[in-house]
């Protein structure tokens, strides 16, 4: 194990690096509009008349995009600028900060889904975000910075899965990793992301004890010959983990690690 007598070595630059690393993602998730400020997901199937709780303006579908009607003692602003008429809207890619439409401080992100849109309403004052305290993690340990080979599909797999909220959704499958823990090979599906970075939805002998039910896994793009660095020190809460609104993916088959992984982020803590 990792100690502060240890931190002149190697594995002392990893343990700081990793602190750093812990301490932005507490600073992240309890920003103005991290993942704990999320108060809604609101479909809009679920709004046929277009009016959302709690929500000025009218929100309805047409031809694949979202309109949105308002007038100016609603108070909503799109892209900065009162809104008072009709703006067509898509889905909201970049930051949450950034999202064309906001309310105040509120920030009212655009989503879609499988042919489905919503709006999710980000509220910097929620109730979540003013108890959180921080991210209960286990200390670092180099024990479980794994080297791991990448190995594509050779074509996208798309499995479904359940999600948070209770309804099943595709989930793209691009290759999986392949890693060793106390001689045994494991292996995880992962997504590919468009910068080539992985993404891993997976459970493991700790879930839902130790540790929250499932967690996230984010390696770096594998080099030309497919080695992947698998640190189980970053494995990530989802965002679901911080509040209820999210519609985090539950691993898929075969994601589900029989040994125990007691690394990375455990559970969430309230003040």
């Amino acid at each position: 194990m990792s100690t502060d007598a240890q931190q002149d070595g190697p594995d002392g630059e990893d343990l700081r690096e990793w602190r750093r690393w812990h301490e932005q993602r507490i600073a992240a998730v309890a920003a103005p509009h991290g993942p704990l400020a999320l108060t809604g997901t609101h479909w809009l199937s679920d709004h046929p008349e277009g009016r959302i709780p709690d929500v000025p303006g009218l929100w309805r579908e047409e031809d694949g995009e979202v309109v949105l009607t308002a007038r100016a003692q609603d108070g909503l602003t799109l892209d900065g600028e009162p809104l008072d008429g009709v703006a067509r809207l898509t889905a909201d890619r970049g930051p949450i900060g950034a999202s064309r439409v906001a309310w105040g401080d509120r920030r009212l992100v655009v989503l879609s889904r499988e042919g489905l849109w919503a709006v999710r309403d980000f509220d910097p004052q929620s109730p979540a975000r003013h108890r959180f305290r921080t991210i209960e993690a286990t200390p670092y340990d180099p024990d479980w910075d794994l080297d791991g080979v990448f190995r594509p599909y050779g074509a996208e797999r798309t499995v479904r899965v359940g999600n948070a909220d209770g309804r099943e959704r595709g989930l793209g499958l691009g290759g999986e990793i392949a890693f060793a823990l106390g001689g045994v090979e494991h292996t995880l599906q992962v997504a590919v992301e468009p910068d080539g970075s992985l993404w891993a939805v997976f459970a493991d002998a700790t879930s839902g004890d130790s540790s929250y039910r499932f967690r996230f896994l984010r390696p770096d793009a594998p080099d030309g010959d497919g080695r992947v660095n698998v640190d189980f020190n970053r494995a990530l809460l989802p965002p679901c983990a911080f509040a209820d609104h999210f519609i985090c993916p539950f691993p898929p088959p075969g994601n589900t690690l029989p040994a125990a992984v007691p690394a990375g982020e455990r559970h969430r803590l309230d003040a």
